[in-house]
Parts: C-alpha cells; structure tokens; sequence
C-alpha cells in the first residue's frame, strides 16, 4: 500500500451567509477520503456538488467546520502547519491569469521559491528544472501576457513545481482553454504524475479528462457518491447520471450498440465494436 498524504475524516464544511453571518447548508457533509502518494485522483461533480470546497481544503485554503483534514499527518487545522502543508501541498486554479504575477516567465517560476527563501542557486535550479518538465523552457524569457491560455497554464503548474511540492491539487485547469490547451495540460499533468511520482487530484467536469486517471470521485451534494477506477465508475452509468453528469461519449455510444463490456476512449470503442460486429463493422 503506497504512503497515505491527504485524508479527510467526517469532515463537514459549511459557508457563512455573507449578510446575516449565520452557516449555510453544508457544502461538504461528513466526508471521509484518502489520496495516496503516486495516485492521479479525478474529482467529479455538477455546479455546487462540492468539489471545489474539497479541493481547497486539501492545502488549508479552508478549514473544516467539524471533522479533521490531515496532510502527511498534520492537522490542516493547526494554523502553525499552515506553511509547511502548503509547501507539500500546491494549488492551481482555473483562471492562469489569477496566479502569474511577474512580467517574465521565469520570473513567475522563481517567485514561490523566493518567498520561501531558497538560495538563489537553488532557485535557478529550481526554474530551469520545472520550465523543462512542463515543456516550457523555451519560453523562459517571454511575457506571460503573450501566451496561450495553455501555455500560461503549464508556467502556473511550473511555479508549484518549483516549490518541490508533494502533492498538485488543480481546481478546473482546462475550464477557459480551447481543446488544444486542454489537451497540453492534460499531457503535462499525466507526465508530472507518471514520469516525476507527483501526487495529483484534478477537478474536472471534462469526462475524457477523467478516464485518464488512476481514480474518479464522484460528488453530488457535498458527499461522496463514487469512488473507484475509471472503469468501475462509468459502468455505473445509472448512478453517474443521478448526480447530474454524463459517462464518456464513447462509454455511451457503445451501450446504445448494446456492446456489454464498459467502454472509456475511442479506440477502445473502435476494437469493441470489430470484435462484436465483425467484418460489418469495417
């Protein structure tokens, strides 16, 4: 069993009403969950199932209101491990704009590790290593500002790498870019995760995005409706549409042929229905 970094245990959190101060309904409701070191975990879920709540506890942005967060151990409630559960555990959002905050690529990389005050050696390290894993070194010294949506997506990732972070918790990374940034930041996260070992909890509404992972969690009124592989998850077509989402297209497409097996990809698909319908597939 790999080591166990993030696990929440009945862990409720409600909102204040901005006007009257009083709790709104629970936006998580007793959630128990663990994320374990190497997984690339995809958390599901409509408009207000949770799940962004949930990924913002994942590094302290916020606390629960009763139950416990813990990151390697550490209570995220203990606002004395607040620094250091955020240099384990980074965050990208869904607007890249709203995280660069420098005039020059790497500039932005080096910014964290500044402010956690790395040697300068280290921090130029640091940038170079983590610009190279996400396939933007070469951008190093250009403005943020004539980027793709895509590109200044992989130098927002960057700069959580270059904080060594354990674990990269991204809230809707791809909801703003067109398909080709999708699927650029899609094939960094996969290559953090496989290649580096990094930790990975995405939140997507994107179903093919999901089937990429080792693991899909499913939300739907701020509780845990699934958990489970890709595979396990979407051939539950009855209980995913319940909480208000769609399976894969290619999941869909083969079950109205009436082809049993549980179908993720395309060219799973395409190898599903040779195999059923034979050379009238052709």
């Amino acid at each position: 069993m790999s080591e166990k970094l993030i696990e929440f245990k009945n862990v409720t959190y409600s909102y204040e009403d901005g006007e009257s101060g009083s709790q709104l309904p629970p936006a998580l409701n007793n959630i128990n969950l663990a994320v374990y070191s190497g997984e690339f975990v995809a958390v599901l879920g409509h408009n207000g199932s949770g799940k962004s709540t949930l990924a913002k506890m994942c590094n302290a942005i916020l606390y629960p209101t009763h139950g416990e967060v813990t990151v390697e151990g550490m209570n995220t409630s203990d606002e004395e491990k607040g620094d250091l559960i955020r240099r384990k555990v980074g965050m990208v959002f869904q607007n890249p704009d709203n995280q660069i905050v420098a005039t020059i690529v790497e500039d932005d990389v080096a910014f964290g590790p500044e402010n956690l005050g790395v040697e300068p050696s280290e921090i130029r390290r640091r940038v170079d290593e983590s610009l190279k894993a996400v396939n933007m070194y070469d951008f190093r010294l250009k403005q943020p500002h004539n980027l793709s949506g895509g590109q200044k997506q992989r130098v927002a990732i960057a700069g959580v790498l270059a904080m060594r972070t354990d674990v990269i918790v991204l809230d809707e990374p791809t909801a703003m870019l067109d398909p080709v940034g999708r699927a650029d930041v899609l094939s960094t996260v996969r290559k953090l995760n496989r290649e580096y070992g990094i930790t990975v909890i995405m939140v997507t509404h994107f179903m093919d995005e999901a089937v990429k992972a080792d693991r899909v969690v499913v939300m739907n009124k701020g509780s845990i409706a699934l958990d489970g592989t890709p595979r396990e998850v979407f051939s539950n077509t009855a209980a995913v549409k319940s909480c208000g989402l769609d399976v894969p297209q290619s999941t869909e497409f083969c079950s109205r042929l009436g082809i049993k097996k549980t179908v993720l990809t395309a060219e799973e698909a395409v190898d599903e229905i040779i195999n059923t319908y034979g050379d009238a597939a052709r």
